[in-house]
């Protein structure tokens, strides 16, 4: 065996090959403890030791020894598993070789026990140097009979029997290797397909456990032998998995013993008092008395879907109804202002002014709703805090000139992931109400950038010394065209979250008070 092979083996060397030689050996001491029992209380009274009991003794003491040896070897440094197995099998050779000479020769059957030796060790080393063990037991057995032959009288048809035991040995050899290549090709596939069982089951359970839907596995006596956390929440329990379903819900547990009686695919709705609405599906085991498998669905989160589908495909319409109304919104507006030109008449000049104030205030009402669109279309970037925030407010100045002085900035600079167009918006909405609300004094809105107690957040609050929000609209604030201002469509708020969920942030009102008190949070970090 080369090297290479050698160390390849070593490596290979499982707990199972360990195990297997442990047994070997347990079976080597055994039979010398046999050996040495037998020539200590029987001496001369039985066939073992018959031609030289003396020898067989000391031989048998010594094989008890080294059994021992071997023994707590292997218990406390199992390694080199090629060399322990060798030697162990060429002490075994040795030792009983000598006592079969010295009780007569292969007639007193410890010949046999070579043949048990062969084959142990062919399975223990799965194969390996199997016809070198037999070999060397031949060697043995021949060395053994021609000793006998010279120093004794011999018959010579011992030659005869001691060849066809010899060829039992390379028959016993050649088995056991081919039982031995069998057992490694079963190990393997049996490993293999216990590590693809072992992933499917991980994978299977991690499916499970992160399903939407609850999953209950019943047994026929209703006992409920798994579930997922999502069963759990939607029964409100926190009874653990083997409990019955009686105690998750009566009402199913009656269900289910009612379906039990059909055993065939089910869906129905259970209703029970002070819990939302459930879809439950019953899918029978493929054995009669199997456990069977229990689907809930929420039928309040699939209205709430099926509630988003819907407002998503509202949006698209209506941004495409927006699209449309522009352009003749633009031509009223221009025809408008040409008729307050040419009309001298105060009436219609102040009619003219109705008109444009009217087409003006739809013309942001589609701004805004235009707006809805390009949540989708979100690119969120690393923005400086304060380079973002000085052009900004430069920009804010020119439409609201007291934004300069009422305006105060404060807090840490930071950087933050955040659509650049998106933050832009989401800012003049929120700033453009807080300027509304809030006092004539310098300082009366505050700006803030702080760092969130998850290092990977910000924080950016906007707060006004105004009235603040009451009680009643502040459940109110979010919805579209909800508004307190008689010029206002209701959507700017509404807008402003939807863009921040668009780059993975989120705004909401705070409760501190006086005044509005609203925070931004969003992925980043603290410039240091």
């Amino acid at each position: 065996m080369s090297p290479d092979l050698d160390a390849a083996w070593e490596q290979d060397a499982t707990d199972s090959f360990w195990r297997s030689l442990w047994y070997f050996s347990i079976y080597r001491f055994a039979i010398a403890i046999l050996f040495f029992a037998a020539a200590m209380i029987f001496g001369d009274t039985i066939s073992l030791g018959a031609q030289d009991a003396r020898l067989f003794g000391r031989t048998a003491a010594v094989y008890l020894l080294a059994a021992t040896g071997l023994l707590v070897s292997l218990l406390l440094r199992p390694r080199y598993f090629n060399l322990q197995l060798s030697i162990q099998v060429a002490i075994d050779i040795l030792a009983l070789t000598v006592m079969m000479f010295a009780s007569g020769g292969q007639k007193s059957g410890i010949a046999v026990l070579l043949l048990v030796v062969v084959a142990g060790a062919g399975l223990v080393g799965q194969g390996r140097m199997t016809l070198f063990y037999a070999a060397l037991a031949s060697v043995a057995m021949l060395l053994e009979e021609s000793w006998r032959a010279l120093t004794r009288e011999a018959d010579p048809a011992d030659f005869v029997r001691t060849g066809m035991i010899c060829i039992a040995f390379f028959g016993t050899a050649i088995v056991a290797r081919l039982l031995a290549r069998r057992v490694v090709a079963n190990e393997k596939l049996a490993s293999e397909r216990g590590r693809q069982l072992a992933d499917q089951l991980r994978v299977s359970e991690r499916i499970i456990r992160d399903m939407d839907d609850g999953v209950l596995v019943v047994d026929s006596e209703g006992q409920v032998r798994l579930r997922n956390p999502r069963a759990a929440r939607m029964l409100d329990s926190r009874v653990e998995a083997d409990g019955g379903l009686g105690v998750l819900s009566e009402a199913l547990l009656e269900r289910f013993r009612q379906w039990r009686q059909q055993s065939a695919e089910v869906v129905e709705m259970l209703r029970q008092p002070g819990r939302p609405p459930l879809r439950v599906r019953y899918l029978p085991s493929a054995e009669a008395g199997g456990h069977s498998l229990i689907y809930l669905e929420d039928m309040e989160r699939v209205q709430a879907q099926a509630q988003q589908m819907k407002l998503a495909a509202l949006g698209r319409l209506t941004a495409n109804m927006a699209h449309e109304i522009r352009n003749p919104l633009a031509a009223i507006s221009h025809a408008a202002e040409l008729l307050a030109e040419e009309e001298r008449d105060p009436l219609h000049q102040r009619l003219g002014r109705i008109i444009h104030d009217n087409t003006q205030r739809l013309n942001r009402l589609v701004t805004e709703v235009l707006e809805l669109g390009r949540r989708d279309r979100a690119h969120p970037e690393t923005l400086h805090w304060s380079t973002f925030l000085a052009g900004f407010l430069d920009e804010l100045a020119l439409h609201d000139p007291s934004a300069a002085r009422r305006i105060v900035v404060g807090g840490d600079d930071v950087e933050l992931q955040f659509d650049r167009g998106h933050l832009y918006r989401v800012l003049w909405n929120l700033l453009a109400n807080a300027l509304r609300h809030a006092g004539a004094d310098d300082g009366a809105v505050r700006l803030e950038a702080r760092a969130a107690a998850d290092e990977r957040m910000v924080e950016l609050f906007v707060i006004d010394d105004g009235p603040g929000v009451d009680e009643v609209s502040r459940g109110q604030v979010f919805e579209p065209f909800f508004t307190t201002h008689g010029a206002g469509t209701g959507l700017g708020l509404y807008i402003a979250r939807e863009l921040c969920e668009a780059s993975g942030a989120s705004l909401e009102l705070l409760d501190a008070g006086p005044g509005a008190h609203f925070r931004i949070r969003a992925e980043g970090r603290i410039c240091r």
